[in-house]
């Protein structure tokens, strides 16, 4: 197998766990009674959000992060500060694209550590402001 063979294999692999962690994340949210509304909303070159659900009557920005190993560090701090502008920014372009004016919305964060077993879900609401 050439390098460029086993880099898409490992692009795939890498894609494959995410989706994992994300319908976890989804059943998650469904079981505390959230709506899902989308996965993997893309808002032009700016970025992604993982899950735009609803809570109540409140629109809820899902991002999730998972870690087979905390070696580089825990889930919730592979959130950094850039990464949150830029989830920002995507969801301004969620209301703008979806006409939202008053509706009230926040960001969720939903960590998947993959080290321990069973793996450890942690959901922080409202987690960036």
């Amino acid at each position: 197998m050439d390098s460029y063979s086993q880099e898409k294999k490992q692009y795939k692999s890498t894609r494959e766990k995410g989706n994992e962690a994300e319908d976890q994340a989804v059943d998650l949210l469904i079981s505390k009674g959230y709506k899902i509304i989308k996965r993997n909303f893309i808002y032009g070159r700016i970025g992604e959000i993982d899950i735009v659900a609803k809570d109540g009557e409140t629109l809820v920005f899902v991002e999730v992060r998972s870690r087979k190993s905390n070696e580089f560090g825990s889930p919730l701090e592979s959130v950094t500060p850039k990464k949150q502008r830029v989830l920002r920014k995507v969801a301004e372009g969620y209301y703008y694209i979806n006409k939202l004016n008053d509706v009230s919305s926040r960001f969720d964060i939903i960590a998947i550590d993959y080290s321990v077993k069973p793996p450890a879900i942690e959901h922080l609401v409202n987690a960036i402001w």
